[in-house]
């Protein structure tokens, strides 16, 4: 399996963690989240999908739950900014270096702003895409905030 930018940003700090890879094909109701929580029978709240928003125009990253949705305004609030609106697929395709279903956190192409879901750290391990479809990497939640420079917040509901 080739090393994804996400896998390698582990492999270079030295992070601990597992890769779980599935299929990712999934029926069309389903998100790509909850098809790598079907596939891996993982926790939903344990497993953490990426999304990018603009806050007041900016390009920023959200990590939050899959059993959840991301709250734009507390996304805004967690950043200091005023509005936040989902930002356009192609513009987080372009932003990332990754490809919608499999945008991973770790290993973008640009750092961007980035907050994760603060109820992460209420686990000894967290599952993320580890940079394309049918692919995610589990990693304590502290490793992944430190090497997103994240901040956390109550940005799920």
């Amino acid at each position: 399996m080739a090393a994804t930018p996400a896998v390698r940003v582990l492999e270079k700090s030295g992070v601990a963690h597992a890769l779980h890879p599935y299929d990712p094909e999934h029926p069309s109701d389903q998100g790509h989240g909850e098809a790598a929580v079907a596939a891996l029978g993982a926790d939903p709240h344990q497993v953490f999908k990426t999304l990018l928003a603009r806050v007041d125009g900016a390009l920023t990253v959200a990590v939050v739950p899959v059993a959840g949705t991301l709250d734009l305004k507390a996304l805004a609030a967690a950043t200091g900014g005023r509005k936040a609106v989902m930002a356009d697929p192609a513009d987080a395709e372009r932003a990332t270096g990754y490809v919608l279903g499999g945008i991973s956190p770790l290993g973008q192409k640009k750092a961007l702003p980035t907050v994760v879901d603060e109820s992460a750290l209420g686990f000894p391990t967290v599952m993320v895409s580890a940079g394309k479809r049918g692919l995610q990497v589990e990693l304590p939640p502290a490793e992944l905030v430190r090497l997103t420079r994240a901040r956390t917040a109550p940005i799920g509901r």
